[in-house]
This record gives structure tokens, C-alpha cells and sequence, in this order.
């Protein structure tokens, strides 16, 4: 390919060895790695030695004039990842060596790896020299806090080194707990090192390294699932020798698939559909899996036809006003709720229910995917891979039993006191998805207490900030600490018509309570009723009250 010197397929050893430099530009964008992708680096290291004897890790573009000396152009987020759970074991090995556990070979092994995968310390300055370069806003932190595994300071970091020390303490506490000696956490590096392996694209300039993403899918480089898939299923019919008609017929059905998906929607629905079948399949081993499932022509025609079948399904489960659920408003209700939190985990469970129960069950396991999905995810922002593992379970429970027990629903579940802790708590910053959510919240909190069905898509109601976004004099005996604590809190937020809401902007609260007063929202005109004045420990008994009465609109019955 025009603009590439050189591709090879390396290892993490190999990259990291002799004498090699490596340099995120210092414009490019930050770390931003989070829990979902270390879970899935962390579950594919676990898995060697187990499922597989090597793992690929993707591209690396690199750009270089003299083969010494590389700019990251693509792959900076993976490369800093592996340095960063590489030194949390070196932190590991270190504390041993303090406690005077083996101290001297202890303090040996550390030494060894930094050399090897870091880098080195000036002895006199105590200045790191790092094979890893990162950008401008994140380089100060990782070389004199990260390399010389140092006490990581929280405070006066911006939001990417924040991401760089979680990720620092999430691999940490995962690897104390795996290794106990400084020999194991030794070998467990020595290990990984061989056994992850990148592409490696060098190319002489950065004008040929945006030329190698234009080109590498039309070159072959690179497939998409959906071509792989095709590719495949193809392979396995035209290999027994088939009539034409057996190929037209894939054909058809193929584009009929596309045609319902799009390429760009058939990968993520291609894993919904796998996991409401079989055990959980992360992303990177899906077509793995699916090549060794699918074997005979009679597999590739049955899977093509269910993925048929199911594309209707999919894509119904995305759009709560499709001609599937006409005149079924629950079924749409519930779906609405879900497209407003942006959540898809539960789409395998859904697959698998909608084929094998009946609308009842259905409608029921829906509900109930709605509502942890509002304790789980919008109120407690958590681990959404342990999620989908729950969710898939109870999809092969479904297909086996023709059966469903809420209970196998309880693990994703937060319960009431973690709930209302996390509801009372819970900060909204103003973006378009929050205002929908906020509206959403205090329409069903209308809805609960006095009974009143607020149109959502109603442009008649916003948002109102109590304490306003940017208060003028009237407020000024807040602080801007109290201000800034206190303004995107679910305490200090109402839902308010537009015509009363403009008109009040930054006014003081006694002029804003004469306006609440005004509104046919009780929710609001309550505020009247229970604060004399608004101050940020008012702000956090509304939201604790607030807090109680969600614990009772989304509840699960166990």
C-alpha cells in the first residue's frame, strides 16, 4: 500500500524492546479510557492460557523517520493502558520489597521490568526517561506521579489524569488479589508480553498515516464483522459444491438482512443476536465463535434465516412507535424508557423472550428491564458489562425453560438503601439527554404523587433550575463553591412550563416561588409549601425526599 514502509505483526515485547521510544503527539486527543475498556483488556488477558494461547490487540500506526523514535499515530489509548497495568504490578512487587518480603529479589524483578517496558530513572535527578511519551495534558502526571510509582495526588488533576490514576487503581486491586508473590506477579508481565501481539503499520509521514485509514478496508487490511460474516457463510455453502439457486438464496437473504440493519448497525445486532443464544461473546471474539459454531451449509442458511427473522425484532426493540407493538402502549411505554437512557444491554434478553414467551411475560420482563435500567445505569452509573453477563444468562435460562423467575434478576437490581443513597446524590449537568432525563424523572414524579400524565414530547415544559445556572445578585449570598456544588443537583431542578420559565431567569427565590405558584405542575408548586428559603442544605433534603419517592415509583417486586 502507497504510504507504508513497513508492516509486521509484533508483540508487546517486541515493541517495547531495544532501545525504542514512543511519542503521542502532543495535540492528540487524551486518555480516555474507562471501566468498560480495562474490563475487556482485563478478561482478555484472563483468558489466556485458558480459551487461547495469544491475543490480538489490533493496529498500531506509527509513524518514523528513522526506526528508533515513533509517533503514535493511531493506538495511543492501548499502548498507554498496557504501560499503566504494567506499573500497577510493578507497585505490587514494590510493596513487597518494603515489607521485606524478599526484599532483594523483589527489588530486582522491579528493575528488571521497568528497564524492559518503561523505562528508567535518572539516579541523580529522579526524573523518569519513559519509552512512552504521552500528550501535553497527560505526560507531567503519568512520568513524575504514574512511572515513579508515587502516591497519586486526586486533587488539581484535570479529567484525563483522573481516568489515568482510576485506571492505575482498577488494574492495581485486580492484580493484588490475582498475585500474592513477587514471582507471580513477575511472570504473570513475562507472560502477557509474548502473548499480546499488534499490527504494526510504520509509515515516513503523517500525510501517509491518514492515507492508511482511507485505504486499509478497499485494500483487505481490515474487514468489517459484517464482511467477515459474509465472507464465511459464503465459503461454507460454495464449499459442497452447491447449484446456483443455493447461492442466489444466500444472496437474497444476505441483502435482505442489510437491507432491514444497514452495515453499520449489523455488527451490534449480530452479538445481540449470538448472546441470546450462547455464553456472553465480547465483540473482538464474535466472529471467533460463529466460525466455530457454524459448520455445514444447513448451519449457514438456518443462521442467516434467524437473522432474518430477528433483524424485525431488533430493530422494533429501538423504535417504540414500529407497527410491531400497534396498539400494545405498555410494550411502547417501556420502550421509550429505554431509548431515552441510551441502554441496549438488555436487547439479547429481549430477543430471547419476544421468540420464546408469550406478550405477557414479555411486557413483564420489559418492565422490569426499564427499571434496573434506571436504578442500574441512569441513577447508578455502573459496571455495564456485569450487567449484559446477568442479562445474558437469564436469555439462555429463557431459551432452555420456556420460563422466567424475576429473581434471576436480583444481582442487577440495586437495592432501595444503595438506591435512594445514589438518587439523593445524583448530579444532572445540562446536556440535551439529561434534560430529558430530568423532565422524565419529575413527570413520574407528577405522576406518582398527584396523579397528573405530563406529554414528554410536550414542548410546553422544561427544566427549571432553582438556584440558576448563572444567578445574579439575589443569590449572591451563596458561594461559588455552594454555586457549583449545588446548581446541576436533581434537588435544585423542577419541571416548569416555558411561558412561566423565561420570564423569571435569574430572579431571587422569593420571586421565583411567587412564579411556582403560578404552575398547574404540583411538583413545583410545592416548593412553596415546604421551603421558606434555598440554601444547599435545602437543596439536599428536597433531593433526599425526592429520593424516597423514587424508591417506590421504580421498584421490582422480588
Amino acid at each position: 500500500m502507497k504510504g507504508i514502509r513497513d508492516t509486521s505483526s509484533d508483540t508487546y515485547r517486541q515493541l517495547m524492546g531495544n532501545g525504542l521510544r514512543y511519542e503521542i503527539p502532543k495535540f492528540q486527543r487524551d486518555y480516555s479510557w474507562d471501566t468498560e475498556h480495562w474490563d475487556d483488556l482485563w478478561q482478555d488477558i484472563c483468558s489466556l492460557n485458558v480459551d487461547e494461547s495469544e491475543h490480538y490487540m489490533g493496529y498500531l500506526v506509527l509513524q518514523s523517520s528513522d526506526n528508533k523514535n515513533f509517533q503514535i499515530i493511531d493506538g495511543q489509548q492501548r499502548l498507554t493502558t498496557m504501560s499503566i497495568l504494567i506499573l500497577a504490578v510493578l507497585k505490587s512487587i514494590q510493596e513487597l520489597a518494603d515489607k521485606g518480603i524478599d526484599a532483594e529479589q523483589n527489588v530486582r524483578r522491579k528493575d528488571a521490568l521497568m528497564n524492559s517496558y518503561i523505562g528508567y530513572l535518572d539516579p541523580v535527578t529522579l526524573i523518569s526517561k519513559s519509552k512512552l511519551k504521552l500528550n501535553r495534558n497527560n505526560d507531567d502526571y503519568y512520568r513524575n506521579y504514574i512511572v515513579p510509582l508515587q502516591n497519586l495526588p486526586l486533587r488539581n488533576i484535570n479529567v484525563s489524569e483522573k481516568q489515568m490514576r482510576s485506571c492505575f487503581t482498577w488494574f492495581y486491586e485486580r492484580i493484588k488479589k490475582a498475585h500474592v508473590t513477587g514471582e507471580s506477579l513477575a511472570g504473570f508481565v513475562d507472560s502477557i508480553v509474548d502473548k499480546l501481539f499488534f499490527t504494526v503499520i510504520k509509515v515516513s509521514d503523517e500525510l501517509n498515516a491518514f492515507k492508511v485509514f482511507e485505504t486499509l478496508n478497499a485494500r483487505g487490511v481490515k474487514l468489517s464483522s459484517a464482511d467477515l460474516l459474509k465472507n464465511y457463510l459464503f465459503s461454507v455453502v460454495d464449499a459442497t459444491t452447491p447449484h446456483k439457486s443455493e447461492l442466489d438464496e444466500m444472496e437474497h437473504l444476505w441483502s435482505k438482512v442489510i437491507g432491514k440493519l444497514g452495515s453499520e448497525k449489523f455488527p451490534e445486532f449480530l452479538r445481540f443476536y449470538w448472546n441470546s443464544l450462547n455464553r456472553t461473546v465480547r465483540k473482538n471474539d464474535l466472529f471467533k465463535a460463529i466460525r466455530k459454531d457454524i459448520k455445514t451449509k444447513g448451519d449457514a442458511f438456518s443462521l442467516i434465516r434467524e437473522l432474518n427473522t430477528s433483524a424485525d425484532v431488533y430493530m422494533a426493540l429501538q423504535n417504540p412507535d414500529d407497527e410491531l407493538w400497534k396498539g400494545k402502549l405498555e410494550i411502547s411505554s417501556y420502550l421509550r424508557e429505554l431509548k431515552l437512557f441510551q441502554i441496549k444491554q438488555p436487547f439479547s434478553l429481549l430477543l430471547a423472550t419476544y421468540s420464546s414467551l408469550d406478550e405477557s411475560e414479555f411486557k413483564k420482563i420489559l418492565r422490569a428491564c426499564s427499571i434496573i435500567s434506571f436504578r442500574y445505569n441512569v441513577i447508578g452509573g455502573l459496571n455495564p458489562n456485569e450487567q449484559e453477563n446477568t442479562y445474558n444468562a437469564v436469555a439462555l435460562s429463557i431459551r432452555k425453560n420456556r420460563q422466567f423467575n424475576m429473581n434471576d434478576l436480583r444481582d442487577i437490581y440495586p437495592d432501595d438503601e444503595r438506591f435512594e443513597t445514589e438518587f439523593a446524590n445524583k448530579i444532572l449537568k445540562n446536556t440535551p439527554r439529561n434534560h430529558k432525563i430530568a423532565k422524565y424523572i419529575f413527570a413520574e414524579i407528577e405522576r406518582y404523587k398527584y396523579h397528573t400524565d405530563i406529554d414528554l414530547n410536550s414542548d410546553l415544559y422544561t427544566v427549571e433550575h432553582i438556584l440558576p445556572e448563572n444567578p445574579g445578585d439575589a443569590w449572591n449570598y451563596l458561594t461559588e463553591d455552594v454555586i457549583e456544588r449545588c446548581v446541576y443537583r436533581l434537588g435544585n431542578l423542577t419541571l416548569l412550563e416555558k411561558n412561566i420559565n423565561k420570564d423569571i431567569g435569574t430572579y431571587g427565590f422569593e420571586d421565583k416561588k411567587a412564579a411556582y405558584a403560578k404552575s398547574s405542575i404540583q411538583v413545583t408548586r410545592s416548593i412553596n409549601e415546604h421551603y421558606s428559603e434555598w440554601t444547599e442544605e435545602t437543596i439536599s433534603k428536597r433531593q433526599a425526599r425526592l429520593a424516597v419517592e423514587a424508591k417506590s415509583i421504580w421498584r421490582l417486586q422480588f
